[in-house]
């Protein structure tokens, strides 16, 4: 997480709190809820997530240069040259592209933690129902099934498709693509979905029930 605009830290221990009244500690937990609510759903979040499987796809493209070029029935040099080169490419962007979405999901997972550990001081029902954000949820999760089903149906789409005379090179490259697109896809579902039954729960039952 970038230093200049950290994530709220999590609630102090019981024995040091120090909240003057319950109300001051209901500002303090709605400004930490709507915070990292943004954090885990908000528009910049999901921007990234887009982004970052663009990247993905980019990386494989370059990659699959290579690999259709030595997949043909017939090589042709000049063409598996330009792969090596554009391989390399892809590589220089893959690399960094999973590092980022793993570091992503490590994010989310703190994001995660800290929500049930705000949730659980108390309960504030306006606070509460914002923490479901109808319209990112939803945003995230027809996206994220779209894609998911897209990768899906590829999946089985692509070997069906391609003929012997395309080589196994274009096969390869088309169930990486079908890859990206569905373990993408279900990590957005996992989290709209994650996220939508913790908001449900937090605003349907006591606080300590909402961890």
């Amino acid at each position: 997480m970038s230093p200049r605009n950290p994530l709220p830290p999590p609630p102090p221990p019981a024995e040091i709190r120090s909240w003057p009244d319950r109300e001051a500690r209901l500002a303090d937990r709605a400004r930490a809820l709507d915070e990292l609510g943004r954090r885990l759903l908000g528009g910049g979040r999901l921007a990234m997530f887009l982004l970052w499987f663009l990247l993905l796809q980019l990386g494989w493209g370059l990659v699959g240069v290579l690999l259709i070029a030595i997949g043909q029935p017939v090589l042709d040099p000049l063409m598996v040259m330009t792969g090596l080169v554009t391989s390399l490419l892809g590589i220089g962007v893959l690399v960094p592209a999973v590092w980022l979405t793993v570091r992503g999901l490590r994010l989310d997972r703190t994001v995660r933690e800290r929500l049930a550990q705000w949730a659980v001081l108390d309960r504030h029902g306006p606070t509460d129902a914002r923490l479901r954000a109808p319209v990112l949820s939803a945003s995230w999760l027809l996206l994220s099934f779209a894609m998911s089903g897209f990768g899906l149906w590829m999946g089985f789409a692509v070997p069906a498709g391609v003929s012997r005379d395309d080589g196994y090179g274009l096969v390869a490259y088309g169930m990486g693509v079908a890859m990206i697109f569905w373990v993408t896809g279900l990590t957005g579902l996992v989290k709209a979905v994650g996220h939508y039954r913790f908001a449900v729960r937090l605003t349907g039952r006591g606080p300590a029930e909402a961890s």
